[in-house]
């Protein structure tokens, strides 16, 4: 792994985030060369993997550049988190992760592509059309992130930010072979994010290596005077260790076993548990049942009812496009009808009637008080484990269409991601292997604020898997 200058070429789909920061610290490159190196790059590879919504020419910084997914708000750029009904709202202010990020001298390359206010598996619910994967440009990079995945898979940026409700930086990170952080809860600003589930949100690094992925962590954690649900971080801690001596790996069976995993990624992850062991660890099985049993159906109340609320603002009088009506209430009706997709549609129904009168309390309520359930299960795990490792995706990338019309099996991809998603626990994806040629990932979770230790799991992983993050057929 690792590239730098080939010749006197930059070789994007090598270059490592870090290996960049060198080149511009030695003097080996200019922040203009590095940008126009990625530019190229997208001009080489864009059209055929639709990474990006936008580019930004002018942006500021002399650093390393990134790419930030369209629900990230940006001071002057287009922000339209992949729906129609955002067409052409321009942000006044910086969300604090993009502050963060310029005030780190980082430069923004470009908005990503993202499914439809984030609420997908795929990238195909994006209005603006499906990204698609490096590996296999007839598959999905995975959702809602699969922009920010797929622009870092293939060479398009360095690094990007993407965010996570229900999977989707873990999962498109797992089909794109790449490095995806979903952090702690509470640990990264939602301040200037489009809201999908406010108390699942998420944002966090999409990177080729788990050391970028903790300097990039490093960049945006931190307790932020406009989120009140942020608190202080540790110190970020880049991972150099090579062994897992002393780590105690938890093997749930439930996330392991389950229905619908393929033999190829089942696989991929045990050769992974063997060299962890290999590698110092000590690994056990051990079980999550109410915690899969009921995450799916759980995540699937909450994240739509909380999605009802806040998608409520649109409504043709402050943002994006207006459709004209005879009455105000007409004129609502339809600017909705017009911008938001299906997928939106569909939550915003199911959220309406969990939180309808009558329904609260068996729906929502019900859902809140097994959410506990979740939580308390997973911190029981963690007095007798440091770890717990399984599949980040039941499968490799599937095929554009082939779950398009099936919105329960396309839920069904983030089975594995949201169980510890619902407990606000942080969670890393790493490449472990290939199945039928195309990457599977390796989830790794820790209790709250353990970033550090994951890095640390991570990196020694990573080092002795030597996956190779380029896609075969761009080699």
């Amino acid at each position: 792994m690792g590239g730098g200058l080939v010749g006197a070429t930059l070789d994007t789909l090598r270059l490592t985030a870090e290996e960049a920061m060198g080149l511009l610290e030695r003097g080996e490159v200019s922040r203009a060369e590095l940008r126009a190196a990625y530019y190229d790059a997208v001009a080489a590879r864009d059209a055929e993997l639709h990474c990006y919504l936008r580019l930004t020419e002018d942006a500021e910084g002399e650093g390393v550049p990134i790419a930030l997914k369209d629900v990230i708000g940006t001071e002057g750029v287009e922000t339209t988190a992949g729906s129609r009904i955002l067409e052409g709202y321009v942000p006044v202010f910086d969300s604090t992760v993009a502050a963060r990020c310029k005030e780190a001298g980082l430069s923004l390359l470009g908005k990503t592509n993202t499914d439809e206010f984030a609420m997908g598996s795929s990238t195909e619910n994006s209005a603006f059309g499906p990204s698609r994967n490096p590996w296999d440009p007839t598959r999905v990079p995975g959702g809602s992130g699969g922009g920010s995945a797929a622009a870092v898979a293939g060479g398009l940026a360095p690094w990007a930010l993407g965010s996570d409700t229900g999977g989707s930086i873990k999962q498109p990170a797992s089909l794109c072979g790449i490095v995806g952080l979903r952090p702690t809860y509470g640990t990264v600003s939602r301040y200037g994010i489009v809201a999908f589930a406010s108390s699942l949100d998420q944002v966090g690094p999409t990177t080729k290596t788990v050391r970028d992925c903790a300097l990039l962590y490093g960049v945006i954690a931190g307790r932020d005077p406009c989120d009140s649900t942020t608190v202080d971080v540790p110190p970020v801690e880049v991972p150099d260790a090579e062994h897992l001596k002393g780590l105690r790996i938890g093997v749930p069976r439930e996330l392991n076993e389950a229905d619908g995993i393929e033999r190829g990624v089942a696989d991929s992850v045990a050769r992974a548990i063997e060299l962890a062991e290999g590698l110092g660890a000590s690994v056990e099985q051990c079980s999550l049942p109410r915690s899969v049993e009921y995450g799916l159906a759980c995540y699937y109340i909450i994240a739509p009812a909380e999605a009802s609320s806040n998608l409520a603002r649109y409504d043709g009088v402050r943002y994006g496009p207006r459709e004209a009506g005879g009455s105000f209430d007409e004129m609502v009706e339809r600017t909705r009808d017009a911008g938001f997709g299906d997928e939106p549609k569909r939550r915003i129904m199911l959220g309406a009637y969990a939180l309808s009168t009558g329904y609260y309390e068996a729906y929502y309520g019900q859902a809140q008080r097994v959410r506990r359930v979740i939580a308390e299960e997973h911190a029981a795990l963690f007095e007798r484990y440091d770890v717990l490792l399984s599949p980040t995706s039941p499968t490799v990338a599937f095929l554009i269409g082939e779950k398009a019309a099936n919105p329960l099996a396309m839920y069904l991809s983030d089975v594995l991601t949201i169980p510890a998603n619902m407990a606000g626990l942080p969670g890393l994806s790493i490449p472990c292997g290939l199945s039928e040629g195309l990457p599977v990932g390796l989830q790794l979770v820790g209790p709250q604020f353990s970033e550090n230790l994951l890095f640390r799991t991570g990196h020694a992983l990573e080092r002795a898997l030597g996956f190779d993050y380029v896609p075969e057929r761009l080699r």
